[in-house]
């Protein structure tokens, strides 16, 4: 089994095919490996407009690794799966830049994929993460969205992040 860390929150770039890499290393029980990249929109609007110049993402360290840590030991009893690794990235990024890492190893692929998106679920509406958004019109913390929770509350997390009215 991988012997890396499961959880890194940190400033520098990740590169995908290490960490893939890494989580099946030494493992021959995997047959599957399924991973999630998300990045930094610029949301063009169609008219060559760009939304987003920056994105600035803060945590609290220990407590946010703690919880993620959490949730990996969650998906591990819901799911069959032999490991997992999450990075998410902290401090200014811009536009088009790689912002998290989910990477699940189990020996078949639906176990796999469910996994990933539960931790992705968790990451996008629980993990205790602050992000703030530079658009043309200025600065602006960004709220939880609806579609968020209702995800997460697929997967049995009771959410309430998301203002009534904000995002979908």
């Amino acid at each position: 089994m991988a012997t890396m860390p499961r959880v890194s929150i940190q400033t520098a770039d990740f590169d995908l095919a290490a960490e893939v890499a890494a989580l099946r290393a030494g493992d021959g029980g995997v047959g599957a490996v399924t991973s999630f990249v998300g990045t930094v929109r610029d949301r063009d609007d169609g008219a060559g407009v760009r939304g987003i110049s920056t994105m600035e993402l803060e945590h609290y360290p220990g407590m946010t690794e703690r919880a993620i840590e959490a949730m990996i030991d969650e998906a591990l009893r819901r799911f069959d799966i032999r490991a997992a690794r999450v990075i998410h990235r902290v401090g200014l990024l811009q536009a088009l830049d790689q912002i998290v890492l989910v990477a699940v190893s189990s020996a078949h692929r639906g176990q796999s994929f469910q996994a990933c998106e539960f931790l992705m679920d968790y990451l996008k509406s629980e993990a205790p993460f602050w992000k703030k958004e530079t658009t043309p019109e200025g600065a602006r913390w960004v709220d939880a969205r609806v579609s968020d929770d209702a995800a997460a509350q697929r997967w049995g997390l009771s959410t309430r992040n998301a203002v009534a009215g904000e995002g979908a």
